[in-house]
């Protein structure tokens, strides 16, 4: 058996899989959420007990790495995590391969996930594909002429901070109007929450957000956004659908910039309903060129994309697994 052991450090939980190469099913897993207080000592503690766990006796014959945060990929080294404490300047690759004698592939959790979906999941037969996570925040990764493209820097794909409303609500990088201020769970949930606060004797939705929080709004998130719009909370529908107008001008206007053929759409508030889905399909075309060709589908690896993506950057950087 060749093995290939895929690791991902998210912001709130650790997980590490074991797989035969060639196959599909993991041979072993494991996973454990970040302690609270964690910083980096903590989570590659943590992660070291993950990975003996898993492989028992046996060595693997090469290490991927999905990591929460900017990373370098030519040298593995992470540049910090925006959640985690202590990760500034970690050379993740040179531990790995210190400690396990094997070559390590590290990258960013969206250019991972983009590697994952292309090579087993929603973009199988795509070599041009833009791969988008929306949840906490909204990031993307690119596939262009079937290899990761990442940019000069590294931080090609930032699809969360292309500007579509220049007059919108102030992100957390100082801009306003981003597609991530607008369109990821957590800043949904902020929408409406101030909205609720600041007219409390509204007319016409909030009723069933209220409901499902029990008029405790510091409980409202982007899932329950989406749940009570499914429900015909207006306030709600109103507020998703703006989230999907943003993100369907920002996939849009990539559209015409990069002409890929696919956008493979990863992240919990992909799961936002039909009506999401319409309203996103129909401003992505209605922003890009009607020449200009394009599909917009879910990802299907979901929680996993980070696992097998680190199982498809360790075959790639090693040529002698290229037809595996």
């Amino acid at each position: 058996m060749t093995l290939i052991l895929a690791l991902d450090f998210g912001g709130t939980k650790l997980a590490a899989a074991l797989v035969n190469i060639g196959s599909r099913k993991w041979l072993r897993y494991e996973r454990r959420l970040s302690p609270a207080n964690a910083d980096a000592s903590t989570d590659l503690e943590i992660m070291r007990s993950l990975i003996y766990s898993l492989l028992q006796d046996a060595k693997p014959a090469a290490i991927g790495v999905s990591f929460g945060g900017p990373v370098d990929a030519s040298t593995g080294t992470v540049r910090l995590s925006h959640h985690v404490a202590g990760w500034e300047n970690i050379p993740l690759k040179g531990l790995l391969e210190e400690e396990f004698g094997v070559s390590v592939g590290v990258d960013n959790d969206a250019n991972i996930a983009a590697l994952g979906e292309h090579r087993f999941g929603a973009g199988q037969g795509y070599d041009n594909l833009f791969y988008i996570t929306v949840s906490t925040g909204v990031g993307g990764g690119w596939i262009l002429n079937g290899q990761p493209w990442r940019g000069a820097g590294g931080m090609a794909g930032e699809i969360g901070h292309i500007v579509v409303d220049p007059a919108g609500p102030v992100c957390l990088c100082g801009k306003r109007g981003c597609v991530e201020r607008l369109a990821s769970g957590p800043y949904m949930a902020q929408n409406v929450r101030e909205i609720l606060e600041n007219q409390p004797q509204r007319r016409g939705g909030g009723e069933v957000l209220r409901g499902l929080v029990g008029d405790d709004l510091t409980l409202l998130t982007g899932q329950l956004v989406a749940e009570a719009a499914a429900a015909g909370d207006d306030l709600a529908k109103e507020v998703l659908h703006k989230a999907a107008w943003a993100l369907g001008v920002g996939i849009g206007n990539v559209a015409n910039l990069m002409n890929p053929q696919r956008f493979v759409l990863g992240g919990g508030v992909t799961k936002a309903g039909e009506d999401f889905w319409q309203v996103l399909q129909r401003v992505a075309r209605e922003t890009a060129l009607p020449e200009v060709d394009f599909e917009i589908v879910p990802a299907i690896l979901g929680d996993d994309a980070p696992l097998w993506g680190g199982v498809a950057i360790a075959l790639i950087t090693n040529p002698q697994f290229v037809n595996e």
